[in-house]
């Protein structure tokens, strides 16, 4: 009996033992817990660079083959040059500056997504093809590195549930950094409707770069090798951004082209002295025009600050 009654209460001591040690791990788990949820909070945003458009164009010095374009000085803010930089016009993929921004608020960068018909609609260039099984973040630089499609509206789909509550807040978070004259319509830039202003988009490239970082650094890369997760071919992305082989350092960039946009780029630049400008091209002929236009516009800003 004695032996059964001390059994009883070793078995007594060792379950208030492991009960205590239970209660311990679920106090520091809630700790835990209670911290990770404080640094996934999304940071308040400051604002990009403040210029004051001028009332009229500062063309004269230069001709530039184009609709509309603008070059700002990053360090003091003055615009060097502007033509029609308030005229409103389909901006293309630039529009998928303003989606990965949202995309990075919200989005997990090891999800594996699997693209869709749905994602695949317009948009044969893509490197993806339905089925594919890709991570979030290789989607992110496909989007922004070859302004991927299917890659911007698998993200997109995602972080939000549906394209059209995409691109709501697309339109709320244009209006809260104050880009009155943005609005779009879908993610990707393909709807002709998706429309801004040189001024507008100067002031959304330096939204990235002050906000976020990381994305400014993925659009400045030469390229990329991704590999979705059910394929065995490595693809391998070249940044459509051909400032990256120039003289100039990119700090942050954006192509863009629809029938409707004609050819377009955003991009800020560093020279050697380490003088930054902001350069906006919209509405140029042809591809190369669109390149040759930017650097061209480049050399006088940078000529104008030296």
């Amino acid at each position: 009996m004695m032996v059964d009654k001390n059994k009883s209460r070793v078995r007594l001591a060792i379950l208030s033992v492991a009960g205590l040690f239970i209660l311990f791990l679920m106090l520091m788990n809630f700790k835990f817990s209670e911290s990770i949820s404080k640094t996934i909070d999304i940071p308040e945003k400051t604002d990009s660079i403040d210029f004051a458009l001028p009332d009229s164009n500062i063309s004269q010095a230069i001709y530039l083959n184009l609709k509309s374009a603008i070059a700002v000085d990053n360090n003091s803010g003055k615009v060097i040059y502007c033509y029609n930089a308030a005229n409103i016009r389909p901006v293309a993929s630039l529009s998928k500056l303003l989606s990965v921004m949202i995309i990075y608020d919200k989005y997990d960068p090891d999800t594996i997504i699997e693209i869709s018909k749905a994602d695949s609609y317009r948009s044969s260039r893509s490197v993806f093809r339905t089925g594919d099984r890709v991570k979030a973040k290789d989607l992110l630089h496909a989007a922004l590195l070859r302004s991927d499609n299917r890659a911007t509206r698998a993200l997109a789909r995602t972080v939000s549930g549906s394209i059209e509550n995409f691109v709501k807040e697309m339109n709320q978070r244009a209006e809260k950094l104050g880009l009155e004259d943005t609005k779009m319509y879908d993610p990707t830039g393909l709807d002709q409707r998706n429309c801004s202003t040189a001024a507008d988009c100067a002031r959304l490239i330096n939204t990235v770069i002050k906000n976020y970082p990381e994305i400014a650094h993925i659009s400045s890369l030469k390229k990329y090798n991704l590999k979705p997760v059910n394929r065995k071919r490595t693809k391998r992305l070249i940044n459509t951004n051909k400032m990256v082989f120039s003289k100039y350092n990119v700090i942050a960039g954006k192509t863009g082209y629809i029938i409707e946009s004609d050819y377009c780029l955003v991009t800020v630049l560093e020279n050697d002295r380490g003088e930054q400008v902001t350069i906006v091209v919209l509405g140029a002929p042809g591809p190369k025009t669109r390149f040759r236009e930017a650097r061209r516009l480049a050399n006088y800003a940078f000529g104008q600050i030296g």
